[in-house]
């Protein structure tokens, strides 16, 4: 498993919107450019939705499932196509909130994802490309939090 952890200056409560609606990731994540709900109409234990990705000219959809969802604290989905599960922890920490954003492989992915992986078009070292979105995510939504405080 991989994570990364930033102390945001917004309650608990205030991060979790910005964490589960997927409909804005892509203001923050570097390679994901938002989602839509298919199943429901927001985060809740099996609620599905698209993700929208972006690396360079390429551009794909994920389907995804939501496998954790504990307002204000846990929200985490599993992606198909990846066999990745992504996840967010969400900790008081005096008035702020403690993020911590993960990832890690919950079965095999697809041979379609294996050999694009292989292929090196997403990047020759995948892992650190994705540890290193996760603190560009953090720090961006971090900022949006910090800057929009109700």
């Amino acid at each position: 498993m991989n994570e990364a952890v930033v102390t945001i200056d917004a309650t608990p409560e205030r991060v979790w919107e910005l964490v589960t609606d997927i409909t804005k990731m892509g203001e923050w994540s570097p390679e994901n450019t938002g989602g839509r709900w298919i199943s429901g109409t927001g985060p809740a234990v099996g609620a599905r939705f698209i993700g929208f990705n972006a690396h360079g000219w390429l551009r794909w959809p994920t389907r995804c499932r939501v496998v954790e969802c504990e307002r204000p604290s846990r929200f985490a989905f599993t992606v198909a196509e990846s066999a990745m599960t992504w996840g967010w922890r969400l900790e008081p920490d005096g008035a702020g909130t403690r993020l911590t954003q993960w990832r890690e492989h919950t079965s095999t992915p697809n041979i379609a994802v294996k050999a694009l992986v292989a292929s090196g078009i997403l990047g020759k070292d995948r892992e650190t490309l994705m540890v290193d979105g996760m603190h560009r995510t953090l720090a961006r939504l971090k900022a949006h939090a910090e800057s929009t405080r109700v």
